[in-house]
């Protein structure tokens, strides 16, 4: 167990943090069911950026589990959305420090990443729509002839670009504030 990315108490602590960050801002954002964001998986970047992919997917993968069970169980199939975001991030940081630059190039990519695996999901489960702020554009869509995978995946490729980009910058930024004791466990070998 001594390897084990969860052996330490920070890393513990800190995943148990990326949870609660998650349910929070998600919540918040579901409720006024704001546009263009999700704000669910900054706890799940911020995770996986310092301690790498498997606290990350964690993460990811038990926020979209709880919230389901707390408030929206529609956000639990999308827990592969999270997981895979906590994969993606963890082994960028491991790779490159977690600054400005990888953080927009990991946001682009996780851009791609997370409708690739999201669409699938929203249309086989939930015939595209599923409650978010952004359904107006996926109606629009179908509704100017564009079939239901496309318009969903149109749909969720416009509100990743927005949310993960701005995700990833927003813990680049915290993790340059962040004091040097707390980033002993962060991978990143170019710090």
């Amino acid at each position: 167990m001594k390897n084990s990315v969860f052996s330490s108490t920070n890393a513990m602590i800190m995943t148990s943090l990326g949870v609660v960050i998650n349910l929070v801002l998600g919540t918040v954002v579901q409720t006024l069911n704001i546009p263009f964001v999700f704000l669910d998986t900054i706890g799940t970047i911020f995770v996986a950026s310092i301690f790498g992919p498997l606290a990350g997917a964690v993460a990811g993968g038990l926020s979209n589990v709880i919230q389901g069970m707390i408030t929206n169980p529609i956000t639990i199939p999308f827990a592969f959305v999270n997981i895979m975001v906590g994969l993606v991030v963890g082994f960028i940081a491991k790779r490159w420090k977690f600054d400005i630059k990888t953080a927009v190039i990991t946001g682009l990519i996780l851009s791609v990443v997370a409708p690739l695996i999201g669409t699938p999901i929203a249309v086989w489960l939930f015939d595209g729509l599923t409650g978010n702020g952004t359904d107006f554009l996926f109606i629009w869509l179908v509704n100017s002839g564009q079939k239901i995978f496309q318009a969903a995946f149109i749909q969720r490729i416009t509100e990743n670009l927005i949310d993960k980009i701005a995700s990833c910058i927003l813990v680049s930024l915290i993790i340059t504030k962040l004091p040097k004791d707390v980033l002993k466990g962060q991978l990143t070998k170019n710090a």
